[in-house]
């Protein structure tokens, strides 16, 4: 326990060397940077989202804008006109006229104009040569031999590289089917194509002309990436501005209150409860001014009453060792005189070799129930006596003293059969006996000249014996009732006899009733085993062999019960010499 215990606190020790604050401060910083970088991420996302529905909306504005000032007669006759050029149908001085033509001029300035104002690449309009359109050959594309755009008006930023009346271009493969669908329905594309022209990033907005339901050109409006790019990169700058800023703020209002409401009150309860497991005589008197209004305040609450708690709890515990102490150094007064009560000298008659004998008792408790007795009721009577009171600890070893106390005066009269004697104490205990108790007695007188007995056994365990050169047996024979259960009781008696080398062993029911962690019992078989272990043995012996045989048995089990044993060989008059 000493070992676990210093464990323990070498794990609280060491734990502190990357305390509550810095942990928390990094989580809140943590959090803080995620949280952040989270709204960043997705307010670019929806900052992309609506700035390209923005420009794909603007496209198509300027596109139907373009549309609504075209004077689609006019647009008609230059459509044929370009066409027909494409196709070698038509002669440059024909195409030459309309470029020259007032009209042609002026709207021509006018895309001019609007792609100047939006920053676009190229505002155009222009027709689709399905024949070569549907034609489409990758190894022509590549070539530059696959044109199907054929210009009515081009605006593009690098006037150098204008496509006038007439002229055809190769067109982005990418999205050939979107566009050719459009072209033939004369809907509009959902949304601005993106592709990558001559190496520059670019969105298209392909806006079909119709006249009288038929498709008769188409106005693309060609939108620089970088200037959405450029848009969505303001953007992104503000936000990560304004996010720093709000995480800095958040940061220090976080960690102030964070610092102010959990780590100074948990650092508080943390401290003083490792101050009181140290020094457990002094209650906190910074605990009681925590309050959070949360459960950091009930748990420093709790902990200021757990060490009030605790503190009354060593006080009376140090008064009760203290008792403890002085009842268990009158307990062990008390085993003393209960052990000398007992007759504890062997031999005990030394003069009388018709006489050996052996008797011990283990309690169970500091004090026991069990006892024995042997005494000479006169010079040719032996009295023997077991016996077992109910229950165990001091009231148990109480009532044994009183009972072995009238027992051994009711026999020494001398007047008195067993029967008699055990009727006699059972009316004396029975008086007064408020705690009910009782006691199993097992109470013989031997006249050692002839070897013959008397026996009262009055619910008591069956005594055992062994003739000369035989094995010892259980003597089984009805019992009378344990004394002190009732008055007025009247107690069997049981005539023996023992020859010389006969040997008697009795003993209390803690021999056979001894367990072992399996909860099974001893038993009287292992009794009487042990018993026979040693033929011939001498009584100590014998006891020793049953007392070695039940702490084998038993093992680590705990003693339930007073082991106590008597045993007794007869050796007969004629070696009384």
């Amino acid at each position: 326990m000493a070992l676990k215990r210093e464990k323990k606190q070498l794990v609280i020790t060491s734990g502190r060397q990357f305390g509550l604050r810095p942990k928390l401060i990094i989580g809140i910083i943590l959090i803080i940077m995620l949280v952040t970088a989270l709204t960043v991420i997705i307010g670019v996302q929806l900052n992309l989202k609506n700035t390209r529905k923005h420009y794909d909306d603007l496209g198509y504005k300027v596109a139907h804008t373009v549309e609504s000032v075209l004077d689609k007669d006019a647009l008609k006759k230059y459509a044929e006109t370009a066409m027909g050029f494409s196709k070698g149908e038509k002669t440059e001085d024909e195409v030459k006229a309309i470029t020259q033509d007032p009209q042609y001029i002026a709207f021509k300035e006018q895309l001019e104009n609007i792609r100047l104002n939006m920053d676009a690449n190229d505002i155009y309009i222009a027709m689709i040569n399905m024949d070569v359109y549907s034609n489409y050959d990758e190894k022509a594309f590549e070539a530059g031999e696959w044109k199907p755009m054929v210009y009515i008006f081009d605006s593009y930023y690098k006037t150098d590289e204008e496509y006038p009346l007439g002229s055809t271009s190769k067109m982005n493969p990418t999205y050939r089917e979107v566009i050719s669908k459009s072209y033939e329905t004369g809907v509009r594309t959902d949304t601005l194509l993106l592709s990558e022209w001559e190496g520059d990033p670019t969105m298209t907005a392909f806006y079909p002309v119709k006249d009288g339901g038929v498709v008769i050109a188409a106005i693309g409006v060609e939108i620089p990436m970088r200037t959405v790019n450029a848009d969505i990169n303001a953007y992104i700058r503000s936000v990560i501005i304004a996010a720093v800023i709000a995480m800095a703020v958040l940061l220090a209002v976080g960690v102030y209150t964070s610092i102010k409401t959990i780590i100074n009150p948990i650092s508080i309860v943390s401290e003083e409860a490792k101050r009181f497991v140290e020094n457990n005589t002094e209650v906190s008197d910074k605990l009681a001014d925590i309050h959070t209004r949360d459960e950091i305040e009930d748990l420093s609450m709790s902990l200021l009453k757990l060490e009030i708690d605790t503190r009354e709890y060593i006080q009376n515990i140090t008064r009760i060792t203290a008792e403890k102490e002085r009842i268990s150094a009158e307990l062990d007064v008390a085993t003393q005189i209960q052990a000398d009560m007992l007759p504890t000298i062997f031999p005990p008659f030394p003069n009388r070799n018709e006489i050996e004998l052996f008797a011990s008792m283990t309690p169970a408790k500091q004090v026991g129930g069990d006892f024995y007795d042997f005494f000479l009721v006169d010079d040719s009577h032996l009295g023997l006596v077991i016996a077992d009171v109910s229950g165990k600890g001091v009231p148990a070893a109480l009532f044994m003293v009183i009972a072995k106390t009238l027992i051994k005066n009711a026999t020494q009269q001398g007047s008195l059969t067993p029967a008699q004697i055990l009727s006699q104490v059972n009316e004396q205990l029975c008086e007064g006996n408020k705690a009910e108790l009782f006691v199993t007695v097992w109470l013989a007188i031997i006249d050692l000249d002839t070897g013959k007995g008397i026996a009262a056994n009055a619910g008591h365990e069956h005594p055992a014996l062994r003739k000369s050169g035989g094995k010892f047996e259980l003597i089984k024979y009805k019992h009378s009732p344990a004394v002190a259960t009732m008055e007025g009781m009247r107690f069997r008696e049981h005539e023996f006899e023992m020859a010389p080398g006969d040997t008697l062993f009795v003993y209390t029911d803690g021999v056979p009733e001894a367990t072992n962690e399996d909860n099974v019992l001893f038993g009287e078989e292992r009794m009487i085993e042990a018993l026979n272990s040693v033929p011939d043995a001498s009584p100590e012996q014998v006891l020793t062999n049953v007392h070695e045989a039940v702490n084998e048995f038993v093992d680590e089990a705990p003693q339930f019960d007073d082991l106590t044993m008597l045993c007794f060989r007869y050796k007969g008059k004629k070696d009384s010499k």
